[in-house]
């Protein structure tokens, strides 16, 4: 099989060089029907041994030379962004060449991208750029985007952004044991109930705080600052039901937008 496969990429190679150079424009380049897969079922994908944005696409036998959107790049593997391709911060080149070129539209350096607010570094929000739209994504509770990373990060690990958890979650945690039995007992990570919020409390982590949020289908005991099963919380039952009645209509209404286009 590696035999195959290193014929395969050789002689796709020379075909690119020949063939296709000065073509540009959507993912798929071309079509090779003069060489075969090594697999004829399936997905498999191989690197382009010179560019690092091209790649091989071998679907169910067919073989075609494709192209990452801008802002991505290939290097295989799961977890890709789109097609096959990841975002060109997560990619090792390695010796394949690359010329980065933003397409910017409005909000989006690249077409497709992660971008912090720029008006504030220790933002809860980052905008996710899909070819070259915009959309608005919120960080979990007391998160903020961390650009260093291209994901949400805890505040308290954003120092290098000017970040501080107090800044963030807009709570101080105390330097002693707190007064208050029930926060003290889990000292030195002392927790606090946020008023108003079955699902979360603050756990203060090496002296600063973090929202810590309780699994599924559970909430917060205030008595006991601990995370429990609904039933046991009466007066956080209510939120629970609610949650899942949203959740069931939001089910319901997904399902009829699938059929919604469809004409019989």
């Amino acid at each position: 099989m590696a035999s195959r496969t290193a014929l395969l990429l050789g002689t796709v190679a020379v075909l690119a060089v020949a063939d296709l150079t000065g073509l540009a424009g959507g993912e798929q380049i071309a079509a090779l029907p003069q060489v075969e897969c090594p697999e004829k079922e399936g997905v498999q994908t191989y690197p382009h041994p010179e560019l690092c944005d091209q790649f091989y696409l071998c679907s169910n036998g067919t073989l075609t030379l494709e192209r990452c959107q801008n802002g991505l790049l290939f290097k295989g593997g799961p977890g890709a962004t789109h097609h096959h391709c990841h975002y060109h911060w997560d990619v090792d080149c390695s010796s394949r060449s690359v010329e980065l070129i933003p397409l910017s539209s409005d909000g989006c350096e690249y077409q497709f991208g992660l971008y912090s607010d720029p008006a504030n570094a220790c933002s809860g929000k980052y905008t996710r750029c899909e070819f070259g739209r915009p959309q608005l994504v919120d960080c979990p509770p007391g998160l903020a985007f961390d650009l260093a990373i291209h994901r949400c990060n805890w505040a308290d690990q954003m120092e290098h952004a000017g970040c501080t958890a107090e800044q963030v979650i807009g709570f101080n945690c105390p330097s002693s044991p707190p007064s208050d039995p029930v926060s003290a007992r889990f000292w030195p990570f002392p927790r606090f109930a946020i008023e108003g919020d079955c699902e979360r409390l603050i756990s203060c982590v090496n002296g600063h705080p973090r929202i810590v949020t309780c699994g599924d289908d559970m909430v917060v005991d205030d008595s006991t600052l601990m995370c429990e099963e609904p039933e046991l919380v009466p007066n956080c039952q209510f939120v629970q039901r609610k949650k899942r009645e949203a959740s069931q209509e939001q089910g319901a209404s997904s399902s009829n937008n699938r059929f919604e286009n469809v004409v019989l």
